[in-house]
């Protein structure tokens, strides 16, 4: 046979950017042999008369670092025709950990990632099969995954890896970041795919301490992502901060002549309609060679917490205690009204990111009182006559901490959101897969990118949101042998109904480790989804066994290494 599957009669879409045409793909070995004309005969044929045909989508920013050591069919993304993800985004992660840390770890990620504890001490086990990065990613090969998977050197267990607990209290010293820059250069050896920080004030790791990554120093962060440059190979993510945005990232592109990207570009985020000049210093940045890539985000950033974990109000200053204590210690605090005036100034104040949040805000979950359900907070403290806080908290008392809410922080206002997605010198990221699972479901920004805002808001072509999910984001992280429908590359491919395709509501399962519960979206239109060659998907289902062969690839240095 000429071919091992030939995909005939499709409309193609490149990733390009170029105009579509109808023709044939044919694949061989896992590899895209022809595009437009397949003559010869092929051991398998799919139709896709009335069809698109795509690269595999590219999902720059996860965080299944923990996941894909239990759930190797990497949930929810293939559902949505991702065939590749990046973990280890915002410098968080599980490796390098020694085993005396993992526990520090794991509560780092519950807090600031939003991951149960009990699913990821179940999901992991006690006898971890990695303690150095290089080990890591060994494991996560030998195990194997449905889509292909790169990943970070995280900041974050680095520091801890080096200084232990007092990572969360002090700067480095001149010789534990000597020995951060020697572990990074190794991992990059070994194909980690570049160095992940973050400098967010929301970044609350466990019993209210910040982060390790926050603790560190211009100097620190400076000499470690220098690594970048010794190997001259990977890409730096950053999470922006106070010390680290558009100067300090230009500097860390410039010296170690790699791609900066970073989270996240959003509307709303400082201010309406403030996305422009940040637009405009970004072109400015790149125009000078400072390869400076913000990411952005075609779904609004909403959060579905309750007041036992309070994700987005956990970075203020009034909720330090709230974090540090027990359930009888957190009611006692919610009931106090000190806390409540201090709680709504903190976020009335101009800097908050969650000022006037009550109108965005709904009641989501809520079994002693469903009736509450999807209504506005505003409303509903309106019509009692109480202060939204005091509606809130009241609430969750009420309860015992269990009601849900539902806060739409940012990218909420679709003009804007419109202009950042038909900007220029961004790339499309955020979807968080693997983390917030019980709070947010962004994993679906490919089918909601094509549903959304290319069939019903119209705003762009097929041609470029196809771009947009693959070429682009490969480009920006440096995988080079997938993200177009090209001879010679990896067969990744989507077959998709334009007229179909989008994403579901979300909905809530208990399907986790340890029954932990997650907010999961189900796929329309994705005909099949095939990865190095073999389907992994068709008409919604998976075809392989998850406890079987399968297909996904490690891309060591954003490659997949040759069988």
């Amino acid at each position: 046979m000429e071919y091992d599957l030939k995909i005939a009669g499709g409309t193609l879409i490149d990733g390009t950017g170029q105009a579509r045409s109808r023709g044939d793909l044919g694949i061989r070995d896992g590899r895209i042999v022809a595009v437009g004309e397949a003559p010869g005969d092929a051991a398998q044929t799919f139709d896709a008369t009335d069809r698109m045909v795509a690269p595999g989508f590219i999902d720059l920013h996860t965080h299944y670092d923990a996941q894909v050591l239990w759930d190797r069919m990497l949930t929810i993304s293939p559902w949505h025709g991702v065939t590749t993800v990046v973990m280890g985004n915002c410098g968080f992660g599980v490796a390098p950990t020694r085993a005396e840390h993992r526990d520090l770890i794991l509560r780092t990620l519950e807090k600031v990632e939003g991951m149960g504890l009990e699913t990821l001490r179940a999901g992991l086990g006690s006898d971890w099969p990695f303690e150095t990065f290089p080990e890591y990613l060994d494991a996560v090969e030998a195990r194997g995954s449905l889509i292909n998977t790169a990943a970070f050197l995280g900041h974050t267990p680095l520091r801890m890896y080096v200084m232990g607990e007092e990572s969360t209290e002090r700067p480095a010293s001149a010789e534990e970041t000597k020995q951060m820059r020697a572990i990074l250069k190794e991992a990059l050896e070994a194909g980690a795919l570049g160095f992940a920080t973050s400098k967010s004030p929301t970044h609350m790791g466990y019993s209210g301490r910040p982060v390790p990554s926050r603790l560190a120093e211009w100097d620190e962060l400076r000499e470690v992502a220098a690594a970048l440059g010794d190997t001259g190979t990977g890409v730096l993510q950053a999470t922006v901060g106070q010390g680290l945005f558009f100067k300090e990232l230009g500097q860390l592109s410039a010296e170690n002549d790699c791609n900066v990207t970073w989270t996240a570009l959003l509307g709303s985020m400082m201010g309406k309609n403030a996305h422009r000049g940040i637009l405009e210093k970004t072109l400015e940045q790149q125009a000078r060679g400072e390869r400076v890539i913000p990411q952005v985000s075609c779904r609004p950033l909403n959060f579905e917490f309750d007041f036992k974990e309070p994700f987005p109000l956990e970075s203020m200053k009034a909720m330090q205690a709230v974090a540090a204590g027990d359930f009888a210690e957190k009611c006692r605090i919610y009931a106090d009204p000190d806390f409540r005036r201090a709680l709504q100034e903190q976020m009335d104040s101009p800097r908050s990111i969650v000022q006037s949040i009550w109108g965005r805000t709904v009641v989501a979950w809520c079994p002693k009182q469903p009736e509450r359900e999807n209504q506005c907070v505003l409303d509903l403290a309106a019509a009692r006559g109480v202060e939204p806080i005091d509606y809130v908290l009241d609430l969750a008392l009420e309860g015992d901490l269990e009601p849900r809410f539902r806060m739409a922080i940012f990218n909420y206002d679709e003009e804007e959101v419109a202009e950042l997605l038909n900007s220029e010198g961004t790339v499309l990221g955020l979807s968080d897969a693997g983390a917030h699972a019980s709070q947010l479901c962004d994993a679906c920004f490919s089918t909601h990118l094509l549903g959304h805002w290319v069939r019903e808001q119209k705003i762009m072509d097929l041609e470029r949101a196809i771009w947009m999910l693959s070429a682009r984001p490969a480009e920006v992280m440096g995988i080079r042998d997938r993200g177009r429908l090209e001879v010679g590359l990896a067969a990744d491919v989507v077959v998709f109904d334009p007229d179909q395709v989008g994403t579901s509501s979300l909905r809530r399962v208990s399907d986790l480790p340890a029954a932990g519960d997650r907010l999961i979206a189900d796929a329309a239109g994705i005909d099949a989804v095939w990865v190095n060659g073999t389907e992994i998907r068709r008409a919604g289902t998976d075809v392989l066994d998850p406890d079987g062969a399968l297909p996904g690839r490690l891309l060591r240095g954003g490659v997949a290494r040759v069988a």
